[in-house]
Order: structure tokens, then sequence, then C-alpha cells
């Protein structure tokens, strides 16, 4: 039996009905079909509720926390009044879970918040929402006639399938560009690499790098004169003609074989070719270089990143090769190339041509030199008057016209050399194709030239169809070209197309 409240004394705390003697079960939860539990001390041991494998709820205000919700490792909804709150209002947006084997949820508790979400979220069956605030989904029909019941020690939890997210198909695999054909290995190879002949020279100087060395020599003079001046001038006589002399001998470094790579790496930007392009490279070049009757270690190979078809001839022992000549091009049309760059190193237009740049470069120093303070000159007269600028007009044209008239022999091979160089490098270009046409590379050589007009006229195509027009050179200009034209080359091959060779 319970006492009611004393007026006097203070709000006491939640009343609660007297528990039964000893051995009477407890009365069930209001609605509950199956009894519930009985309180401590009963003699039937009080099953936990499921999944818990802690003893039946202790009186309210017990220091024994009440066991959690079924599947939950939080305690129970406190009683009435409690401090804790008891689930909330129905319509509550997080309804109160029902007891196990209940036909209906008990009723809500008044003017209660919601309770506190459970740790680790509420155990779920298949296919049921997750997260806090989730109601409690039905459990899964038992057999027909089949009364639930509590099993001693913790039940059995069922768990939700791990989620699995939609599985895209791959996409499918882009088929991998195929890689690039090498050039073809078409190379007639007669010799394999012997030699059928040992050539008495391995270099010598034709008529026309003789006539290279006879066009520089004006300029070599000028240069002479600058160095001799300068050395003398600052240094005095002694140590002015050691100077000279030292200028005079390094012309031998063209042939050092040092300083023609350094002077290839850093001047003409080449440099050593790699394995593979050396695996391609050297058998062609063997085979240029028998039937030259040259040994093929004369000549340092190099190449060059560019994608131009050419090559050069550079110092004593240089040729070079670009990498568009040495992967896209046949082996019969590198071979034509390099034949034609041997040309250049057996008949001397390489170690003359570079010679005579290397020993005419301080005149042209001091000619670029004048006329830069010729320009300045100009430009400051103009400044001030037209007549300032007519005078210093005045005195240069006086300055030339005393020059050819005083050092006529110096002054007007110096004017006419650029012009002849330019023949000599023409012949030069003749005689090399004659050369790679004796190794009995014509035909292959002339393949070179048509794709060489084709280029060209490409480009012009391209021009006319874009409404221009390009600027061909002509008159003086044309007098200074380094090489013949294409049909010029051709034209000088076809006795050798016609023999077949």
């Amino acid at each position: 039996m319970s006492y009611p409240p004393d007026p006097a004394a203070p709000e006491p705390g939640p009343v609660y009905p007297d528990p039964p003697y000893p051995g009477t079960p407890a009365p069930p939860y209001p609605g509950s079909a199956v009894p519930a539990p009985p309180y401590p001390g009963s003699v039937v041991p009080s099953p936990p509720y499921p999944g818990s494998a802690a003893s039946a709820p202790p009186y309210p205000g017990s220091a024994v926390p009440a066991p959690p919700y079924p599947g939950s490792a939080a305690s129970a909804p406190p009683y009435p009044r409690s401090a804790v709150p008891a689930p909330p209002y129905p319509g509550s947006a997080v309804p109160a879970p029902h007891y196990p084997g209940s036909a209906a949820p008990p009723p809500p508790y008044p003017e209660t918040p919601a309770p506190p979400s459970y740790p680790g979220g509420a155990p779920q069956y298949p296919g049921a929402g997750a997260g806090a605030g989730a109601s409690y989904p039905a459990a899964p029909p038992a057999h027909p006639g089949a009364t639930p019941t509590y099993q001693s020690g913790p039940q059995p939890t069922a768990t939700a399938p791990p989620y699995i997210p939609p599985q895209t198909p791959p996409a499918a695999p882009t088929p991998a560009a195929p890689p690039e054909a090498p050039a073809p290995d078409d190379l007639d190879y007669r010799h394999a690499g012997s030699r059928i002949h040992v050539a008495a020279h391995q270099r010598g100087a034709d008529a026309t790098a003789i006539g290279q060395l006879a066009v520089q020599v004006p300029g070599f003079l000028v240069s002479l004169a600058v160095v001799a001046s300068f050395a003398v001038g600052i240094l005095g006589t002694a140590m002015g003609w050691l100077v000279i002399l030292a200028w005079l001998a390094s012309g031998a470094l063209v042939f050092h074989r040092p300083t023609e790579l350094a002077f290839a790496r850093h001047v003409m930007k080449l440099r050593a070719p790699l394995a593979e392009e050396r695996a391609r490279l050297e058998p062609v070049w063997r085979e240029v270089t028998a039937r030259a009757g040259i040994e093929a270690h004369t000549y340092e190979l190099m190449v060059e990143n560019s994608t131009d078809l050419n090559a050069v001839a550079a110092a004593g022992h240089v040729v070079g090769v670009t990498t568009y000549a040495l992967n896209e091009i046949p082996s019969s049309n590198l071979a034509a190339v390099l034949a034609h760059e041997l040309g250049h190193h057996t008949g001397g237009h390489a170690w003359t041509g570079l010679l005579g740049y290397w020993y005419s470069l301080p005149g042209r120093i001091a000619w670029a030199f004048m006329r830069g303070i010729a320009r300045i000159a100009i430009r400051v007269a103009s400044v001030f008057s037209l007549a300032a600028t007519g005078m210093v007009y005045l005195f240069i044209g006086m300055f030339v016209i005393g020059g050819f008239v005083a050092a006529w022999y110096i002054t007007v091979p110096l004017v006419a050399a650029p012009y002849l160089l330019a023949y000599v490098g023409r012949q030069g270009e003749l005689r090399a194709d004659r050369q790679a046409a004796d190794l009995g590379f014509a035909p292959h050589l002339a393949q070179v030239l048509y794709h060489f007009q084709a280029q060209e006229d490409t480009v012009k195509a391209q021009a006319a169809a874009q409404g221009r027009q390009l600027k061909e050179p002509g008159g003086l200009a044309k007098l200074l070209t380094t090489h013949p034209d294409n049909h010029t080359r051709l034209q000088a091959l076809e006795p050798y197309l016609q023999l077949g060779r």
C-alpha cells in the first residue's frame, strides 16, 4: 500500500506503488499481454531484456541502473516525473519504442522531451532506415501460434547487411595508340662494315675548299691588323707579339677533337647520340664509310634535337644529324644524307669554312662595332637637326671612299667576300652531292631533294590559301644564298640517275 504525501512537508519525490510480497508476481505493464519479469528477490529469476545480459529493472530510484532498450546499450526510460526525460508525446519526431511482446506501445508521458539517441545507433532490420531518430521497424513475424519467450543470456541481435554501393561497370579501356613504326631499314648493306678500299687521304682540300680559304684572306688581314693594334697598343710590343702568335696558332684547334666537341655542343647545340640512336645510326654510317674507304671512327657522330630533315659537317671530325632524319626517313635516305656530309669532310669544306670564319672573326667584330657607332651617330644627329644628320652621312661616305682609294686591295675583296663565299658554298654543295652519288646513293639523295621541294610547295600553297605571297629572294639577295635550289641539285644528279647508280 502507498501513503499519500504530507501537505506540510516539501514536495516529495516520485511515489511508486509498494512492491508485492516475495514470491508474488509483479503486475504486468499497462497493455502488455505477457507479464513483466519479477522484481528482485522473486523465486523465479528475472530474465533480461532482449539483447541484454543484465537482470530485470530494479525499483525506480535504485542505484542499479535499469536495463537498456532492446538491442541498446543505453538505460531504459525512467518512470514519470523522473529527472531523466521519458519518451515524447505521440507525433514527436522520434517515436517512443514499444516494449518486447507488447501489443501496443505504452502511452507517452506528458510534457517530456525526446529521449537521448542511443549510443552506436539502434539496431535495424534489413531495409530499415539508419540514423538516430529512426523508428524501430516491426520484427519479422513468428510462426503461427507462437508466443515470444525470453531467453537467459544475450539475445542474438539482427544486424543490417553492410551497405554495398552500386557497382558501376568499368569503362571500356581506351585502346592505346600503336607505337610509331620505326623508319624502314631498306639500305643495301653491301659490305657489312668492311672497307672495299682505303682512301689515300681520309680528308683533303678540293678546289672548293681552297677557294674558301682564298676568299677569306682579306678578312684574315683585317683581323690581323685589329688584333695587332689592340695587343700592341694595350699590352706593349713584347706581350703584344705573344698575343698575335697565340691567335695565329689557335687555328689548329679546328682539328683538336675535344675543342671540336665543345664547339659542337655549346655553339651548334649538338649532343652525343643515345644508345638506341647509336644502334640505328652506326650501321648506316659504317656502310657509308666502307663504300668511301674511310675509317668510321675518324669522325664523331652527334645528334641535334630538331624536327627538320637536315645534317651538318662541322670542324674537322663532327658529323651531326637531326632527330627527324634519324627516326623518320628510311635508312637508304639517311645514308644518302650522311654520304653528302662525308663529302664535305673529305673535300675539306668543313674545316676550311670554320678556319676562315675563325680568322676573320676579329675583323667582323670590328666592322659590327663601327656600324653600331655610325647608327648611334645618325640617331643622335637626327634629334638636333636635319643638317647635323647630313653631316654625319657625309663623314661616313668620305670614310668609305677613302678606304676604297687608299686600300682598294683590302676594301674591294671585303665587299665582294660575302658573294664569293656564297658562290663557293653552292659549289661545295654540288660537289658533296656528287660524292654521295659516286657511292651509289644518287636515287636516295634525289628522294630527299624531292622531299625538300614538296615542303617548299606546301608552304607556298598554304600562303596562297591565306591570301599571302611569300617573298622570294631576288637580285643580290639570291647571290648570297649558300645552297643551290632543289631543281639545280636534281639536274646535277641526272647523269647518275640515268645510269641507275
